[in-house]
């Protein structure tokens, strides 16, 4: 499963690392050509938060990920 979203504020990376570290299977956030794993808050920090990434979840259908993740979708205006 793969969304756009965009963690703009240090409050929200720390709230998704939160929850990701309640899965039991891998997440990565890719902006660019740079990869991390979602559940490494300093992994998430070495990344442009001023832009979007790609949450890659390796999972068949999570419906608490895709409520975890709702608020930080990034949809272009």
């Amino acid at each position: 499963m793969t969304k756009k979203m965009q963690l703009a504020r240090i409050e929200d990376v720390k709230a998704f690392v939160r929850f990701a570290m309640t899965r039991d299977y891998d997440m990565e956030l890719s902006s660019g050509r740079y990869v991390v794993d979602a559940k490494s808050i300093m992994g998430i920090f070495s990344l442009d938060l001023t832009r979007p990434m790609v949450l890659t979840a390796h999972c068949d259908a999570d419906a608490e990920l895709d409520a975890a993740v709702a608020p930080y979708l990034y949809t272009e205006e």
